[in-house]
């Protein structure tokens, strides 16, 4: 199996079609500066933002969460350099959309709110975001929450982290068998 083959089998074992998905196969080889939407810049407070947001979507457990990968650099880096404009536009006003969510549903905001109010309110957004994503025209940007739930499986699951504490991990695997014996409760296979 050769990396593009690897790589697109991540990607169909994260949910199918992952916007940004040719940063897999490409590399993320956007050089051209001028790429990408105005006022990229992400600030530490962005960053913390997305720290949280991830942590409530993979909260730590008896695992370690989004939030110990450092999955906001992440999210911040994958955006930056490989995004298109559009979908990086959609990225930024997204963050503000669920800033704003969070203050219509609980009067404060995303950082300021409990543990269940961002839980109950992601829920939310990702039942708006299936509705969203079930009746779009291919040419309709992704739903914003969409992106940043993407971003929070693709960056947890290919960190060492969620490698090795959240899947199982061999760093040199053997040959393939595909009947191995899985008892209800087993961790995946990272490898």
């Amino acid at each position: 199996m050769n990396r593009r083959e690897a790589l697109s089998s991540v990607a169909l074992l994260l949910g199918g079609t992952i916007v940004g998905a040719e940063a897999f196969l490409s590399g993320c080889t956007n050089t051209d500066k001028n790429i990408g939407a105005a006022g990229l810049n992400f600030s530490p407070n962005d960053i913390s933002f997305l720290d949280e947001v991830g942590e409530t979507i993979i909260p730590t457990t008896s695992t370690p969460g989004a939030k110990a990968t450092q999955i906001g650099e992440f999210m911040q880096r994958i955006v930056a350099d490989c995004y298109e404009p559009r979908d990086q536009q959609v990225f930024l006003d997204g963050m503000k959309k669920l800033e704003e969510a969070s203050r219509k549903k609980n009067g404060k905001s995303f950082l300021s709110a409990s543990a269940q109010e961002r839980h109950d309110l992601l829920v939310d957004l990702d039942k708006e975001q299936k509705e969203y994503m079930s009746k779009k025209k291919p040419e309709d940007p992704s739903h914003y929450f969409r992106l940043m739930k993407e971003l929070t499986l693709w960056g947890y699951f290919t960190s060492e982290i969620g490698a090795t504490k959240a899947l199982r991990y061999i760093a040199v695997p053997g040959k393939y068998e595909g009947c191995i014996p899985y008892t209800k409760g087993d961790r995946a296979w990272a490898t």
